[in-house]
């Protein structure tokens, strides 16, 4: 007889709605907790936001074009802030709500991939603070035209380096979702290996649409994507299921 997840199936829908309402929340409160905590602070973490920019202006200086813009850009920026210190925390709460839907073999999975996928983030996030920003800053100051000030606006720097930090913390999640198709049935390791060209074609795709229109950024985020995917592919060979491991180990033998 096959493993069933521990559903309670007399447990009245309602009952989930106040789970998830409770859930709902703490995630609230704890972002709340971590904005307040950290908004006093905003001027030293607008000042580290803005080093890869600021280390190639001229002025080393950012202008404010909006009239509340010195005002709402600390707050946004200390709000997504929050929710960046708190991607942990909300990931053990999501896990939290669906796992009672998860077989216990399943279950036992929860823990590593929530660790994983956190670490993942923030590295894709540092990858793109630290090695991206800093090569398209400086390709960009050293394409403006004579005549020219290159002095962005700090909503237009803001929305920016937060666009570049989430894709960049997503594209990094490509060896658990990976993982996750093989190890849910959806495909095996070999019909993922088989489509690897096509794989390297959409990772390109990929960053020619969600980074600025130069090849430094668009290959910066490519190439990663493609090596995580094959990293992804490598530790699916012991993540998938017993008898998909079975067919590739004797495919490959």
């Amino acid at each position: 007889m096959s493993e069933r997840p521990d559903l309670d199936e007399d447990k009245p829908f309602l009952s989930h709605l106040l789970e998830l309402r409770s859930r709902l929340m703490w995630s609230v409160l704890v972002l709340l907790g971590v904005f307040l905590l950290i908004f006093p602070f905003y001027n030293h973490l607008f000042t580290l936001f803005s080093e890869p920019l600021r280390a190639v202006l001229p002025e080393g200086e950012l202008q404010a074009i909006q009239v509340a813009g010195p005002f709402l850009i600390p707050m946004k920026l200390s709000l997504v802030a929050a929710v960046f210190i708190s991607i942990p925390f909300l990931l053990y709460q999501l896990w939290s709500f669906v796992a009672p839907g998860l077989y216990r073999h399943e279950r036992q999975l929860v823990w590593p991939l929530l660790i994983s996928s956190s670490l993942l983030f923030y590295l894709g996030a540092a990858f793109a603070y630290f090695i991206v920003l800093p090569l398209v800053y400086a390709f960009f100051a050293g394409v403006t035209p004579l005549g020219v000030v290159y002095q962005p606006d700090i909503g237009e720097y803001l929305n920016f380096v937060l666009k570049m930090l989430i894709v960049f913390g997503i594209a990094f999640e490509v060896p658990i979702a990976t993982m996750l198709l093989v190890r849910s049935g959806a495909t095996t390791r070999a019909a993922l290996a088989s489509k690897r060209p096509y794989i390297i074609v959409a990772a390109f795709s990929v960053g020619m649409l969600l980074t600025p229109p130069d090849m430094v950024s668009q290959i910066l985020l490519a190439i990663p994507v493609w090596l995580l995917f094959e990293l992804g592919l490598f530790f699916s060979r012991w993540y998938g299921r017993p008898l998909q491991r079975d067919q590739d180990e004797t495919a490959g033998s």
